[in-house]
């Protein structure tokens, strides 16, 4: 769009939105179901120390009879890794929970001191599985920022899926070289960088590479973001057939508005969620 200089920073800002979430944005519980399932019987095995007066002979005992109980202690301290590493005055010591590296003894003693008996024996939980299942809920929570990331894409996709034009997910500017025969080297340093697009638009005139993102909260990442992109979209100026697209949103921008500003003053495609509901891609030329 030619006219795109003549839009208002501010008020375009204003138009921002403050998420996107859909109602499975926040926990994905099938999956967290999914991971506590996986531990299910060695989790009901271990219960059986709740309120022990005795556990640590007792979970000597269990690991003899039932060495896999070993598998789900990372999970208890709500690590993934199968390695977990340890120090104190008595030693470093690095404990395999998927394939026993150390003696009963030197794993109860890591049960001791991580407070794992205790909080076992002194019942400050009444069932491990469903203690599980807390932490796995508390640690897909980590996962929203990609579903956002996700969410993002899948908006921005379905506008683009109404301009009519062709696109390609994912693409790459060596791929976008052999499909439509434009040269991006002038983008990627000669090709020592490779550079992907999200998205990438073929109308009658050009080639548009999209970058498009959402941002919840304010981050350091979000002014390199903008930086790279400004630069981006001073390299991609004048070439004759591709233009660049960056279609962003988010209150996480209010803590890097300079940078947004300075990259909104130079890039004439530079859209919001406003803009696509406005119709914006399909005036692409």
């Amino acid at each position: 769009m030619g006219d795109m200089e003549l839009r208002d920073y501010v008020a375009w800002r204003k138009t921002f939105r403050r998420s996107i979430a859909n109602y499975e944005y926040y926990t994905d519980f099938d999956k967290v179901i999914e991971n506590t399932n996986k531990y299910k019987i060695e989790l009901n095995i271990l219960n059986s120390l709740i309120g022990s007066d005795d556990i640590e002979s007792e979970f000597l005992e269990l690991l003899r009879d039932y060495p896999k109980i070993l598998n789900v202690i990372p999970i208890l301290l709500a690590k993934r890794e199968n390695e977990i590493f340890a120090m104190d005055d008595e030693g470093s010591f690095c404990y395999d929970f998927k394939k026993a590296n150390q003696s009963p003894e030197q794993y109860a003693d890591f049960m001791k001191k991580t407070g794992l008996f205790d909080l076992i024996s002194k019942q400050h939980v009444n069932n491990l599985y469903d203690y599980v299942l807390g932490i796995e809920t508390g640690l897909d929570s980590n996962a929203r920022k990609n579903r956002g990331g996700h969410l993002m894409e899948k908006l921005v996709e379905e506008y683009i899926k109404k301009t009519g034009f062709e696109y390609n997910k994912e693409m790459r500017d060596s791929e976008i070289l052999k499909k439509y025969g434009v040269d991006l080297s002038n983008l990627t340093n000669n090709g020592d960088v490779t550079k992907r697009f999200d998205f990438v638009i073929k109308t009658k005139n050009y080639v548009y590479g999209i970058e498009t993102n959402f941002y919840n909260s304010s981050g350091s990442k979000l002014n390199e973001t903008a930086r790279s992109y400004k630069m981006l979209a001073m390299e991609a100026k004048d070439h004759p057939k591709f233009r660049f697209v960056w279609i962003t949103d988010g209150d996480g921008w209010k803590d890097a508005e300079k940078n947004l500003k300075e990259t909104f003053d130079v890039l004439e495609r530079m859209y919001n969620i406003q803009d696509l509901e406005n119709g914006v891609l399909k005036q692409l030329e």
